[in-house]
This record gives C-alpha cells, sequence and structure tokens, in this order.
C-alpha cells in the first residue's frame, strides 16, 4: 500500500507528523510526502525515515487564485505519476488542493487532518468575514471528496457543521490532536526556582501580550521569578515584530530564546507552561508537550486549549485576554508549590492517559483501514 502525505509546510514534519509517517511505514507502506520546500533540503531526513519526497508549489497566506490554480495542477500532477493509493492532507490548503487534487487523479481513499481553524473562523471584521466566506466556499468544495476528517476538538465539528461545510457528522472522527511522543519528551522533576514559559508561534492570538502583561505584574510581587518565550515569527496578518517584545526584553520581564528546534531543554528549566491562546487552536502540540515532561498549564478557556486543562487538576484555565487572570493563576502555583507539584502529576498522566501518540495513531490506523502487513 502507498500513501500519500500531503502538507503545505515541510518543516512541521518533523514535529507533528513524523510519528505517524514512522507508525505507516512499519505497518508495511510505502510513504510518499509532498512539501512545500525543496528536495534536496529534506532527502536525507526522509531517506532516514524510509520516506520519498517531492516538492511542489504553494503559497500558504495568500490569496491569489492563480497561485492557487498552479498549486492543485502541480499537486495533480505529482499525485497522477505517484498513483498512490490513500492521501493524508494537514493544513488549509493543502487540504483543499490536496483533496481537489486526489480526487481529479481518480484517488477515492482520500482523508483530511483539521488542526485548529485559526483567526479566519474566530476572528470577526468586514476582511475577515469575506475571507471566512471565500475559504469556507473552498473547504465544501473539497471535503465533498474525503473518506473521513480528522477534527481535534468539538468546537471545530460544530463549526463547520454550521456553516455546511460539513453536511453531518457521519464523516468526522475525533482525534487528540497529534499526539505526543513519550519517550522523547519524558517526565522530569521540577525545578526549584518558579519559571513560566510560553511556546508557540508570535502571532496576537495566541495571547504573547498577555501573557507578557502577565508576567509585568508578577515581577512586581516576585522579582526573582523568570519569564521565557520560545517561538518564530511569522508570515501571519497578525503577527507580531520584535519591536512588540523589545520593551519586556529591555525591562528584563521576559527572555526570548527565539525559535529553537528542540523546546525540551526549555520545558525542563520551567516550572509551568503558558499558552492563553484564542487563537482557534485545534490541540496545541507544544501544551502536549508540557503536558509530557510533567508540567502544570494555564491556558486560556478557548477552542483547542481547553481540550487540555481539568482546570485545577493539572492546571488554570483563564479567560481570553485576561492578563490579571494569568497573573493570578501564576502566582496560585508560586505560592503553592506542593500544589504546583500535584498539577504536574496529572498533567503526565493525562499525556500517558489520552494524548499518548500511540494511541492516537492507532485511531488513524484504523479509520484510513491501514493494517500490519502480512
Amino acid at each position: 500500500m502507498k500513501i500519500a502525505v500531503i502538507t503545505a509546510a515541510t518543516n512541521t514534519i518533523q514535529r507533528f507528523r513524523i510519528d505517524m509517517i514512522d507508525e505507516f511505514v512499519y505497518r508495511g507502506c510505502r510513504v510518499v510526502v509532498l512539501g512545500d520546500e525543496p528536495e534536496g533540503v529534506w532527502r536525507e531526513y526522509f531517506n532516514a525515515h524510509k520516506v520519498s519526497y517531492r516538492s511542489y508549489s504553494i503559497s500558504r497566506n495568500g490569496l491569489n487564485p492563480v497561485a492557487d490554480i498552479k498549486t492543485k495542477r502541480n499537486l495533480f500532477s505529482i499525485l497522477h505519476q505517484e498513483q498512490p493509493d490513500k492521501v493524508f492532507t494537514y493544513q488549509a490548503k493543502s487540504n483543499i488542493y490536496g483533496c481537489m487534487a486526489a480526487h481529479s487523479a481518480g484517488i477515492e481513499d482520500i482523508y483530511v487532518m483539521m488542526g485548529g481553524l485559526g483567526s479566519i473562523f474566530r476572528s470577526d471584521g468586514l476582511k475577515n468575514m469575506i475571507i471566512r466566506i471565500i475559504v469556507s466556499a473552498e473547504y465544501r468544495a473539497a471535503l465533498k471528496y474525503a473518506k473521513r476528517i480528522f477534527f481535534q476538538n468539538e468546537d471545530d465539528v460544530a463549526t463547520f457543521e454550521h456553516l455546511k461545510i460539513i453536511p453531518n457528522r457521519e464523516k468526522a472522527v475525533m482525534v487528540h490532536g497529534s499526539g505526543v511522543n513519550l519517550d522523547r519528551f519524558q517526565c522530569k522533576p521540577m525545578p526549584a526556582q518558579p519559571s513560566f514559559l510560553f511556546v508557540g508561534r508570535l502571532v496576537k492570538g495566541k495571547g504573547v501580550l498577555d501573557y507578557l502583561q502577565a508576567a509585568r505584574l508578577v515581577k512586581k510581587a516576585y522579582p526573582n521569578v523568570e519569564f521565557h518565550i520560545v517561538g518564530p515569527f511569522d508570515s501571519n496578518p497578525t503577527a507580531l515584530k520584535l519591536n512588540d517584545l523589545q520593551p519586556y526584553i529591555d525591562d528584563k520581564t521576559v527572555v526570548f530564546h527565539g525559535e529553537q528546534s528542540d523546546v525540551r531543554p526549555f520545558l525542563e528549566k520551567c516550572s509551568c507552561f503558558v499558552l492563553p491562546s484564542y487563537y482557534g487552536e485545534g490541540t496545541p502540540k507544544a501544551a502536549l508537550e508540557a503536558m509530557a515532561t510533567g508540567r502544570p498549564l494555564i491556558m486560556a478557556d478557548a477552542v483547542g486549549c481547553r481540550e487540555v486543562v481539568r482546570d485545577g487538576e493539572n492546571g488554570f484555565l483563564v479567560s481570553p485576554k485576561q492578563p490579571n487572570e494569568i497573573a493570578s493563576s501564576m502566582i496560585k502555583l508560586i505560592e503553592a508549590p506542593e500544589f504546583a507539584e500535584n498539577t504536574a502529576k496529572a498533567s503526565r498522566r493525562m499525556a500517558e492517559d489520552i494524548f499518548n501518540v500511540c494511541k492516537v495513531n492507532d485511531v488513524i490506523c484504523k479509520i484510513m483501514e491501514i493494517d500490519f502487513a502480512a
């Protein structure tokens, strides 16, 4: 059996989909990954995983119809050449044009992973409304070809039903995010010094500025507590710039580490993970990694984020865009180290019981009818 995995950003494979791809290979499948970056850059990496790789042209954030037509044609050409038995897509544009191209190439077994719907489906304003209408129409046209659609939270299913992107729940399958590799992210002792960490793309909807404002409030009472940010700047229209962070860096509220290929050392040094995102997450991968490391979470009570927190058990849910609530939750953990230890243990248990990547991959393989080769 041959499976094509289509992504709009090749560099996300390592963190989000390589465990799934390895499982496909382990079960005897041949896998080809289709992504946006040059083949020469990624050939060695995918060869090591016994996977082939093809590059195609895509503009992830643009609305240029000419470029999108080129993407669909390019994908059709590659799929026609590769002739996979099944196609798995994730990310918005690869979901849309991957479905369309796979159908045109005569492939019937098409499976789509919906991550977070993002700001397009959650934000107000005329521009967002227009984009939402366009994207919804594209999804309607594309997802009718999908055999099943994986969702990471119930809110997103309800949104797609409300907008009539999917006619009913029959095609929808719930999974617990992309899962977390418990061997790679091992449970680590809590540090002696309270330290808070944000990991994520630096866009407004992720709540970065709320985190920074909360950090300033806490610093006034507890000047020795540390705050850290790990994450890349982004091409999203709501992306922050270095100038937005600079005042907090200059007054030593936060230490900014930029993008990091391995977040484990940062998770191990923190005593709490904070992601006050109201962006429209699927199930935040960074939060799962923090849970597996054994860290309490402070998350916004918003789509996707509420999937990973049992309020008061493994952390706190706070109202979106409320730095005061974030600060209050931080102080509770600072002032009650025994409670913080208990929430840390609860996070690890949830990672093991619910978000283990092996369990997530078993669900995906069962739905895609990928059995072990005889």
